[in-house]
């Protein structure tokens, strides 16, 4: 049960990092200083989708499940929870969802990047 708890914590934590990710470039409009925090953040979970590398916290959040008594997932966090929610066959994230993800946090993120590269250019 203890292995089980610690995790979903790891799956919370797991989820707030991507979650980090995609939205903190907002922040930056009001905290300019979140850009040294988001920007390793960004790049780490793009180049973890782009060249489909496991996040360390994916072995990790398996390990403790096997070790709890439940089954490990054999996909990527991505594939395992946010895959079958869109698509329906296969273990891995398929690429063209993998590209949509990069092309909205770049979105999201663009924005605030140009304003914070433009104001710092500007002085």
């Amino acid at each position: 049960m203890f292995y089980l708890i610690l995790a979903d914590l790891v799956f919370v934590i797991h989820l707030g990092f991507i979650l980090f990710i995609i939205f903190a470039g907002l922040g930056m409009v009001r905290w300019p200083w979140m850009i040294w925090l988001h920007l390793p953040a960004m790049c780490w979970g793009l180049m973890i989708i782009l060249y489909r590398w496991i996040c360390p916290l994916t072995p990790l959040e398996n390990w403790l499940l096997v070790q709890g008594g439940a089954a490990p997932y054999t996909g990527g966090f991505l594939a395992e929870y946010l895959r079958p929610v869109i698509y329906t066959e296969g273990p891995d994230i398929p690429l063209s969802l993998a590209v949509a993800l990069v092309l909205i946090t770049v979105l999201v993120n663009g924005w605030p990047y140009y304003k914070r590269i433009r104001k710092y250019l500007s002085r």
